[in-house]
């Protein structure tokens, strides 16, 4: 009988431990949220702006961990945050704009830097944070 305990108690244990940190990930995926309001440009286009909004109900951490699809809507690429791109182009970064944190309610402006402008046409923008939550957006320029 202690044998069958000793051999059953720790998987039930991992178990157990296994579906709690599950039940964490799936709670901190239900109250993130995000919304990018706003895109804009400068007139030679090297520089693109987007505001995403904190819409959901807790704060969001490691923002330099999000990754960054843009380019026009029929070849966009992952920009690297500055910290990973080094003197490379294109490259974003971000600034808080009504708080010192991604609290709920705060907006960042995400700062994407070309080189060179990269032409007219539509764009499509997409915003990962490091749980998986995103969203997207068209815009033109």
């Amino acid at each position: 009988m202690i044998f069958v305990f000793n051999s059953v108690y720790p998987m039930i244990n991992r178990s157990s431990q296994a579906m709690t940190s599950m039940a964490e990930q799936v709670d901190e995926r239900m109250k993130s949220r995000i919304n990018i309001v706003h895109a804009a440009n400068t007139a030679n286009r090297t520089s693109v702006y987007l505001w995403i909004k904190n819409v959901g109900t807790q704060r969001i951490l490691a923002i330099e961990e999000s990754d960054l699809f843009f380019g026009q809507e029929t070849d966009f690429e992952r920009i690297a945050y500055e910290g990973d791109a080094g003197t490379n182009y294109p490259r974003w970064s971000f600034d808080f704009e009504n708080d010192t944190q991604w609290m709920t309610s705060a907006t960042i402006k995400v700062t994407i830097e070309y080189e060179s402008d990269p032409g007219a046409g539509t764009y499509f923008a997409k915003f990962i944070i490091p749980n998986g939550i995103y969203d997207e957006y068209y815009f033109s320029m």
